[in-house]
């Protein structure tokens, strides 16, 4: 289910991204902060199972609480959990498929099905075959061998539906702020050089507190003469290169706007960092922080560019991109907040796509690898005497958490589902999962292509299990020593002042 926060300005968010929901609240506890971490951490080196990390950590807490009460050493927890996990990763690592990357249909057609499990608890799980395609294809376009996500970059425009979201096999940025002329320049071009800059083209302000003091009228007409000769000498250098389109980071004032748009040349000044940076990945050359010595190797080209309106927005767009490494996603919707989910929604997705991609091995999801390893580490158990036994057997009751909550999520009574999952796991059936279509509610979910990268599954209960165990190992809180050696201290000195 969603869940609606609102912070202390009224600003309203609908997520139910448990990395999201954690960062958005003011927690205080000193030990749930460590849920907030571990998912956090879950986010940034996996991209989902945000919320299964902080479930599994909180129920693997909950299963133990009466084993604390009633003395066992925590110690005896803690090892007992670290040997559980290990098991459990191990088992994880036995039972993952290898994909085969040298069908490229069938690798294309396993990554699609990789997005749409990931898609599945999401805002945006009726369009999962719409962004599928397009997360998939967003990987894709990056380098295989580096696969950065922060080259792809994403565009949020209300306004219209779902599907009018597409992906620009290039890069595409809001229009900047321009000055007067730049409604002359021309708004396409095809095959044009591109020159990206890191060059202020304006006359610029003295310091408030400069000084110069001259003789004569002619001396101050000398020094606003070097102003106009230093930019326009740049101006004439930035022509001779034979560019059509010129980018940079610093501002393009009005005169040089002017003078490029009476010589058919679009410039825009103030472009985002992140998106020129995107914008020589794509077209090629390199950003130059001089206008002298441009060769043609510095600038960069493109098949095709042009401004256009999008929504309310017109935006710059650099398609035929030859070096293209890079895309961008230009997400549509109805209100903000729908924009938002769906843009934390196909992040999550593009990181489990990007890591199928990297690691290459699958197991089943929808509970189907967490009943398997419970049933694994519950027959382990039982060869095992003392305490350590009981402490597993509750690591194995913890992993049924994820297969319940999907239960509960999708309105299925968990307490039956878990039950035939149960047996199933029992009869030999591995990848048996919660089937929340099927009228049975159990399926063989590798069959039925619900697919999750290993990856996601070992960092999760590697993480789960090490935040348990933080919190388990702590036995006492000392709160603030500081402010209460001031208040000791200062007690001593009020006793002095009275003897």
């Amino acid at each position: 289910m969603d869940k609606l926060i609102v912070n202390e300005r009224g600003e309203a968010q609908i997520t139910n991204d448990g990395a999201t929901i954690l960062k958005l609240l003011d927690i205080v506890h000193p030990a749930a902060r460590t849920l907030v971490d571990i998912a956090r951490a879950q986010d940034a080196e996996v991209g989902d199972g945000t919320t299964s990390v902080v479930l599994l950590a909180a129920q693997l807490l909950k299963e133990v609480k009466n084993y604390i009460e009633e003395g066992v050493s925590p110690h005896i927890i803690m090892k007992g959990y670290r040997q559980a996990s290990q098991l459990a990763i191990d088992r994880i690592k036995e039972l993952q498929i290898t994909i085969d990357k040298s069908d490229p249909e069938r690798f294309r057609s396993l990554l699609l099905k990789c997005a749409s499990t990931s898609m599945s608890s999401k805002l945006i799980h009726s369009e999962k075959p719409f962004f599928s395609k397009m997360v998939v294809d967003a990987v894709q376009c990056l380098d295989q061998d580096d696969l950065d996500e922060n080259l792809i970059g994403v565009k949020k425009i209300p306004g219209g539906g779902m599907q009018d979201s597409l992906l620009i096999r290039g890069v595409s940025f809001k229009k900047t702020f321009t000055y007067a002329g730049a409604e002359q320049q021309p708004k396409s071009f095809n095959d044009p050089l591109i020159l990206s800059l890191n060059v202020e083209l304006e006359l610029k302000a003295e310091k408030d507190n400069a000084e110069v003091r001259v003789e004569a009228v002619s001396d101050y007409q000398a020094i606003v003469d070097a102003e106009w000769e230093i930019i326009y000498r740049k101006l004439e250098a930035i022509e001779k290169t034979g560019a059509k389109v010129v980018l940079s980071k610093l501002p393009i004032g009005d005169l040089a706007t002017q003078w490029f748009a009476d010589r058919d040349i679009f410039c825009a000044g103030r472009v985002p960092a992140g998106d020129l940076q995107r914008v020589v990945k794509a077209v090629g050359g390199s950003i130059q922080s001089t206008c002298s010595d441009i060769r043609r190797e510095h600038l960069g080209t493109c098949g095709r560019y042009d401004e256009r309106q999008i929504g309310g927005e017109r935006y710059n767009v650099f398609e035929q991109c030859p070096k293209a490494k890079t895309c961008t996603l230009i997400l549509r919707g109805g209100a903000e907040q729908f924009i938002e989910e769906v843009e934390r929604s196909l992040h999550d997705a593009i990181m489990v796509v990007k890591r199928a991609v990297k690691n290459g091995h699958v197991v089943a999801g929808g509970g189907a690898i967490e009943m398997d390893l419970s049933a694994y580490i519950r027959k382990h158990a039982l060869s095992i005497p003392g305490k350590l036994q009981l402490v597993m057997t509750a690591f194995a009751k913890a992993l049924e958490i994820i297969p319940r909550q999907i239960c509960d999520n999708a309105g299925l009574d968990s307490t039956d589902i878990l039950n035939k999952l149960r047996m199933n796991h029992a009869n030999g059936s591995t990848w048996s999962g919660v089937d929340v279509d099927g009228p049975e509610g159990v399926r063989d979910n590798m069959e039925a292509f619900v697919w999750e990268p290993s990856l996601v599954k070992v960092n999760a209960i590697s993480s789960a299990t090490e935040a348990a165990c933080l919190i388990l190992s702590v036995d006492e809180t000392v709160r603030n020593p500081q402010s209460e050696a001031v208040s000791s201290a200062a007690a001593i000195f009020s006793t002095i002042d009275v003897l």
